[in-house]
């Protein structure tokens, strides 16, 4: 049985496999490979086409009616030590920001932490600015996403504690079954491209290959 596919806002979701042309090429190579070995995710993760124009967060919420909470940003964020160059990608939600200078410089063991300039983070990613997602990234590069993305109730993933420890109770990690429901819905992210959005599951980006769920990555 699949899944239905998201009624979020005013826009038209289609399984986003069956629509290549509105995923950046890294993006449509990682959906596939996750696919692959997931079959389900096929069912699970959705795009719909926007104008261009409006894929910054708050032009977007407007012209479609979308809930504001719903939208995830993914920043991409450097940083380096002892001549070692470390990026990541943070993944939190549009109302609240990425801790960059305490969290997330302590995760990537680095003197400072710094947002990677436009030019450099669409180079790096293969993504266009406005649409840069998790799905997709370099494989050498962390993909940390914020608890409150995922929800509360975490199933088969690791949750880490801002410090880089496991998180206490209430932000665990149980077995290696899939994750299971969670409180944080539907949430939409970049597809790689500004004329595209993904929507899927908050709690499915904690099955994203390689994705760490940070506890307290982000604030506000």
């Amino acid at each position: 049985m699949t899944s239905p596919l998201p009624r979020v806002g005013s826009l038209d979701w289609v399984r986003a496999i069956d629509h290549p042309e509105l995923l950046a090429a890294p993006t449509l190579a990682a959906l596939t490979r996750w696919i692959t070995a997931d079959p389900r995710v096929a069912d699970e993760v959705s795009v719909a086409e926007i104008d261009p124009s409006l894929a910054d967060t708050a032009a977007l919420t407007a012209a479609y009616g979308l809930p504001p909470a719903a939208s995830v940003n993914c920043v991409l964020i450097g940083g380096r030590r002892a001549g070692d160059e470390r990026r990541a990608a943070a993944v939190v939600r549009a109302t609240t920001r990425a801790d960059v200078n305490n969290v997330i410089r302590r995760l990537l063991d680095v003197r400072k932490a710094s947002f990677l300039a436009t030019e450099q983070a669409t180079e790096a990613s293969g993504m266009e600015y406005g649409g840069i997602t998790p799905l997709g990234l370099p494989a050498d590069w962390r993909v940390l996403v914020d608890s409150r993305v995922v929800g509360s109730r975490v199933v088969g993933s690791r949750v880490v504690g801002s410090r880089g420890g496991d998180a206490g109770v209430g932000d665990s990690a149980v077995g290696d079954s899939a994750v299971g429901d969670s409180d944080a819905g539907v949430v939409i992210i970049g597809s790689g491209l500004r004329r595209s959005k993904l929507a899927l599951a908050g709690a499915l980006l904690a099955r994203l290959p390689g994705a760490e769920v940070i506890d307290g990555l982000a604030v506000g």
